[in-house]
Parts: structure tokens; sequence; C-alpha cells
């Protein structure tokens, strides 16, 4: 199964980007995709064979679920590997570059929805990041 790619180049050292994309205290400010959503909460065992649980949820309560996932690959402020709750696979990638940092999301899509909707989902949660790691 071909993987689905995201990228965005954030204007901050590798560093920060590595704990702002890994420390629950900002998972919860960025890990969403539109702002009717929110992530009221998020737990992370960085480690190999670890767990991470974000609670994504609509801002009207109709609506939530935990994304999660186990690591697999942990390499500081290089990559992360993890495989999610439904088995579909994952790799983030860091890249300090003259820009800033460049982060490559990769990820099986899920069946239920079009790739392109999916691919454009997990853009606007990476844009979220970007704009809060911009920001703080």
């Amino acid at each position: 199964m071909e993987l689905v790619t995201v990228q965005a180049i954030i204007k901050a050292p590798i560093n920060k980007v590595w704990e702002y994309w890994t420390n629950p205290t900002h998972i919860v400010h960025w890990n969403f995709a539109s702002p009717d959503w929110h992530c009221p909460n998020a737990t992370n065992n960085l480690e190999v064979s670890g767990e991470f649980h974000y609670l994504m949820a609509a801002k009207d309560d109709s609506e939530s679920f935990d994304f999660w996932g186990t690591y697999h690959v942990i390499e500081i402020n290089k990559q992360i590997e993890a495989i999610l709750g439904d088995g579909r696979k994952m790799i983030i990638s860091f890249e300090q570059n003259s820009e800033g940092t460049l982060i490559t999301e990769q990820f099986e899509p899920e069946t239920m929805n079009a790739v392109e909707l999916q691919k454009t989902g997990w853009q606007l949660i990476l844009d979220n990041f970007k704009n809060y790691v911009d920001k703080n």
C-alpha cells in the first residue's frame, strides 16, 4: 500500500519542534484539523513499545475518538515510526534545513474515507502545528 505524505517547514530549531510534537502539554493545543474540534487530552509514552493517545473531539461534544498508536522506532530529533490502533503504519521525519525544520508525515490510508480527504485532514493538523510553534 502506498503511503500518503504531508509536509511542512517549521521556522524553529529541531529541538523545539520535537518538544512541541511529542509533549502532551503542547499536543493539546494543535492536534485537530478545524476550529470546531479540539484535543482535550493527550498522553504520550515516548519509548519503543510505548503508546500515545490523543482524544480528538468536536467542541459541541457530538463526536470524539481516541487517535492512538504504539511506537516501533524513536530516533530523537529525527524519526518516529508507529503502528496506529487500527494497524496502519505512520512515519514522521524531522530534518533541520536552512529554512527551519522540515516535518514529513507518511501514513497508510484507511479505507472509509477518500485518500484526498485524509491527506487534507492530516495536512490541516500539520498546519495547526506549524501555526502553534510559530506563535510560541
